[in-house]
């Protein structure tokens, strides 16, 4: 396994980050204990939840419920063995949990009461006096942002979380968070989780730019474009799967099969070098890797091992190109 320090921190954690979206839903207890033993085993130190993992969207099933993900992990950790101090933990909230003791604060968004509240109970479901990592799963743009670092401030003395992070927020959000955030002498956001795949690139015209220059960290979801970078739903898809769902237009099944070539030319397995194509561009970057299986943490080691040479990237940037970086990638060019 390979290690980085946490954007500015002095924290270390495994390049790749274990997702826990699917526990609770697709996972079940027992394959979620064997999927984070395996991850342990691997040298995978860093976990990713959020207090609304656990409710599998659009599925009406008694056993999915918001928070079953911590839940998990929670029971998890109860085990021993050191498995909770072997982990560098992040979770976040922002949505509403159904707990109809917050009244109308049963809502999505962020306040010093919701603050509060959502910790309390993510550290009960967690079984754990403190995460490591505590993140704003959106930016609540209702609230001020002295609101919400007088709250996570409060929460942090107390020692309930080691570092704040964000998700989602653009470049702007960020400059103008870090900004409030040094007023006060705090040390403000260190990881941004963000959506970024070959097939999502626009984090790169502000986002990336702005966590370089702050020394934030990036951690990064759907590194596989939801499956579609594993490229199995090009031929004979089963549409009972998740990658099978997926709609393929004509350009994008163009580009996912000149994707799929190229791969195969160089003897790499196309779900592997989308992550690794990541890992390669920076060193702040920790893809997230969602396993809904054991069988799905094979890739680990492969992922590690791939080199990308300056002519394998040169012909992936012909099949995703960039977006640019600003200012320039918003200058207009050719006939008005």
């Amino acid at each position: 396994m390979q290690y980085t320090r946490l954007g500015k921190t002095g924290m270390s954690v495994s390049r790749l980050c274990l997702g826990t979206m699917e526990f609770g839903t697709l996972t079940e207890e027992k394959e979620a204990f064997k999927i984070m033993d395996k991850a342990l085993d691997l040298g995978i130190n860093f976990f990713d939840t959020a207090d609304i993992y656990g409710l599998e969207f659009g599925e009406d099933r008694s056993d999915c419920y918001k928070g079953k993900s911590e839940e998990i992990i929670g029971k998890w950790f109860r085990q021993g063995g050191g498995r909770r101090e072997k982990v560098v933990l992040c979770t976040k909230s922002y949505s509403g949990m159904d707990d109809e003791n917050d009244g109308p604060n049963n809502r999505e968004g962020l306040s010093g009461y919701i603050i509060r509240r959502r910790l309390k109970a993510s550290l009960r479901r967690l079984q754990t006096d403190h995460v490591e990592l505590y993140m704003m799963h959106r930016l609540d743009r209702t609230v001020e942002f002295e609101e919400l670092l007088e709250a996570y401030n409060r929460e942090y003395m107390q020692g309930k979380f080691d570092y704040l992070g964000s998700s989602c927020f653009g470049g702007h959000d960020l400059v103008r968070f870090q900004n409030a955030a040094r007023a006060r002498h705090m040390l403000g956001i260190v990881a941004e989780q963000h959506h970024y795949s070959l097939l999502k690139r626009q984090a790169e015209m502000e986002v990336l730019p702005a966590c370089e220059e702050l020394g934030i960290g990036m951690m990064i979801w759907s590194p596989r474009a939801s499956g579609r970078l594993s490229c199995k739903g090009l031929h004979n898809p089963d549409p009972n799967s998740r990658t099978g769902r997926h709609v393929l237009d004509d350009d994008l099944r163009s580009r996912l099969q000149k994707y799929s070539d190229l791969c195969k030319e160089y003897g790499y397995i196309e779900a592997d070098v989308a992550v690794a194509w990541l890992l390669q561009k920076s060193e702040i970057h920790i893809p997230i890797i969602g396993a809904r299986t054991l069988e799905q943490l094979d890739c680990v080691e492969r992922i590690l091992k791939i080199e990308l040479d300056e002519e394998f990237n040169r012909r992936i940037d012909e099949i995703f190109p960039g977006p640019g970086i600003a200012p320039d990638s918003y200058i207009i060019t050719g006939k008005w």
